[in-house]
């Protein structure tokens, strides 16, 4: 089986950009930052989707599997998934039908809103979120070649970006920093 990953450039495409970019506009330093985030992010996403694949998932669906097995009764209203997962309301729609066709969520009705409908996941969705998780840490989420300082380097500057772009308050921040410590004090 042929693997789907890219064929390696003799060059680093981010750096021959930026260069280009040097000699047109300047602000290199941004510019190179922010394609090699966003090519990461498009090799993530597609090393992330061939271990999911096997279990019928892409990315996508499986965090909304996962958002659903983390919710207390294991179903949320479609319009807060979306909000959730940052997703616009149609690719909500058309991830739910996709697990849904594969048995992995039910469709219900939203019993606090008549209009609404309910994304519930089903024990084969529970078993399957199981096996995916276990492929994708035994995979390190595709973060191997980084070690566990340089994870939660990572971690705190994306997080400084999101907390900049209005992603969650920094209150949040705060109250993680709490629980953390408290766990960390009950674990002792």
């Amino acid at each position: 089986m042929a693997s789907s990953r890219p064929k390696k450039l003799p060059f680093d495409p981010i750096d021959e950009a930026a260069r280009q970019w040097g000699l047109r506009w300047g602000a290199v330093e941004q510019m190179h930052a922010v394609t090699s985030l966003m090519r990461v992010q498009q090799i993530l996403l597609g090393q992330l989707d061939e271990i999911l694949r096997p279990h019928g998932l892409t990315f996508a669906r499986y965090e909304a599997l996962v958002l659903l097995t983390f919710s207390r009764a294991g179903a949320l209203p479609l319009g807060k998934m979306g909000e959730r997962l940052q997703v616009h309301p149609t690719s909500v729609t058309n991830i739910i039908d996709r697990l849904a066709r594969s048995g992995l969520v039910e469709r219900k009705p939203n019993p606090e809103d008549g209009r609404g409908v309910l994304a519930e996941i089903t024990a084969q969705g529970r078993d399957v979120v199981e096996k995916a998780t276990a492929d994708l840490m035994a995979a390190q989420f595709g973060l191997d070649a980084l070690d566990s300082d340089q994870h939660r380097a990572l971690f705190e500057t994306l997080r400084t970006l999101r907390l900049a772009a209005g992603d969650f308050t920094e209150a949040a921040v705060t109250d993680t920093a709490h629980s953390d410590a408290a766990s960390t004090e009950s674990a002792d």
